[in-house]
C-alpha cells in the first residue's frame, strides 16, 4: 500500500506494484509470440533475464525501499546483461557521421539504458501518465518496426501495448491501482532494449524511438540538469517535473495525462515517422521534436521545488516516485 505522507498529494492508502501485470502478460506473450515469428533469438533472453531482474528489484523497493546504491547496481547488471545478449550496440549515428568506437559506443548504450529504467520511474508519478505513454509509444513503434521491416518485433510491441492498455483500465485518473516500481523501470528498460535491438540492424532506428520517447526524456533530463544548476539534492525524491507543476496548475491528472497523449499522436508520431524515411535526417528531427517540449519545461518551472498539493481531485492520487 501507499501510505500518504508529508511528500504525498493523495490522501487515500492505494495499492501499488500493479505493473507486476504488465511484466507477467508482456512476457508470456512475447514468448509465445517468439515461437511463431521471426525475430532475434537473443532479444528474448535480454528481455527476460534483463526485465525479470528488474521487475523483482521493483517489488522488492515497492516493499522495502531498497537503497540508491542497491538499485544502480541492479539497474547496471540487468543493462549490461542485455547488451551482453544482443551482442553489444550498433554505431552511433549521428547524420552522416557515425561513432564506430566499441568502447565509446558500449558505454553510451550502458548509459542510456540505466538512464531509461531510472527516467521512467521518474515519470511515474500522476494517475495514467507512464501507462497512457506506454501504450502510445509501443503502439506507434510497432508501427515503425513493421514499416522497417521487424516484423516480429512488431509484434511483441504490440502486446506491450495490448498489456499497458490493461493496466490503464485500473490507473486511469482517480488510479485504484498504482504502477509502482515494477512496471515503471521494466517499461524504461524494454523501450531501450528494443530502440538497441532495432538499431543493430538498422542504426538510424535510434532517432524514431528517441523522438516518440521525447516527452519522458525531455522532462526527466531537463528537470535532472535544472536542480543540478541550482545545487539541489538532485538524487533525492521530488516534485519538481514539469508534468507534476502542470497536473496542480490545471488542478488535474487526466487533463495532463490525456495532452500529452495528444502531443504523442499528432507531434511525435509524425516525425518518428518521417525519421524512418529520411534516415539521415534523425538527428535534426529529434532536436525539432524536443525543441517544443523543453520551452514547454521553462514554462512550467520544471526543476524548482514547490509543496505538493494534497486535492487534485476527490480520489486523486499524486504520487512521487521512488527517484535516484
Amino acid at each position: 500500500m501507499d501510505i500518504p505522507n508529508e511528500r504525498s498529494s493523495h490522501s487515500v492508502p492505494t495499492p501499488r506494484g500493479g505493473g507486476i501485470g504488465i511484466v507477467v502478460a508482456f512476457l508470456l506473450a512475447f514468448l509465445a509470440l517468439s515461437r511463431r515469428v521471426v525475430m532475434p533469438s537473443n532479444l528474448n533472453w535480454a528481455l527476460v533475464g534483463g526485465g525479470l531482474t528488474l521487475a523483482v528489484e521493483g517489488l522488492l523497493d515497492d516493499r522495502f525501499l531498497l537503497s540508491v546504491r542497491v538499485r544502480i547496481i541492479i539497474h547496471t547488471a540487468a543493462a549490461a546483461w542485455a547488451l551482453w545478449q544482443l551482442n553489444g550496440a550498433a554505431p552511433l549515428n549521428i547524420g552522416a557521421v557515425a561513432l564506430v568506437w566499441w568502447w565509446t559506443r558500449e558505454l553510451i548504450a550502458l548509459v542510456g539504458l540505466v538512464w531509461m529504467i531510472n527516467l521512467y520511474n521518474f515519470m511515474d508519478g500522476i494517475d495514467g501518465l507512464a501507462g497512457t505513454e506506454a501504450l502510445c509509444v509501443s503502439g506507434f513503434g510497432g508501427l515503425l518496426l513493421f514499416r522497417c521491416g521487424f516484423g516480429g518485433m512488431a509484434q511483441g510491441a504490440w502486446a506491450l501495448a495490448a498489456a499497458s492498455a490493461g493496466f490503464l483500465v485500473w490507473n486511469w485518473p482517480p488510479a485504484k491501482i498504482f504502477m509502482g516500481d515494477a512496471g515503471s523501470g521494466f517499461l524504461g528498460f524494454v523501450f531501450g532494449v528494443f530502440t538497441i535491438s532495432s538499431a543493430i540492424e538498422r542504426p538510424w532506428m535510434l532517432w524514431p524511438w528517441s523522438i516518440l520517447l521525447s516527452v519522458f526524456i525531455v522532462d526527466s533530463t531537463v528537470t535532472l540538469l535544472l536542480r543540478w544548476a541550482n545545487r539541489a539534492r538532485w538524487y533525492e525524491a521530488h516534485c519538481s517535473h514539469a508534468y507534476q507543476h502542470a497536473a496542480r496548475r490545471w488542478n488535474s491528472h487526466g487533463r495532463v495525462t490525456i495532452a500529452i497523449a495528444v502531443i504523442n499522436v499528432v507531434w511525435l508520431f509524425p516525425l518518428a515517422y518521417a525519421a524512418c524515411v529520411w534516415q539521415t535526417g534523425g538527428p535534426l528531427l529529434a532536436a525539432i521534436a524536443g525543441v517544443p517540449l523543453v520551452l514547454l519545461e521553462v514554462w512550467y518551472n520544471a526543476g524548482r521545488e514547490s509543496s505538493p498539493m494534497k486535492t487534485l481531485s476527490s480520489n486523486s492520487s499524486f504520487r512521487i516516485g521512488a527517484e535516484v
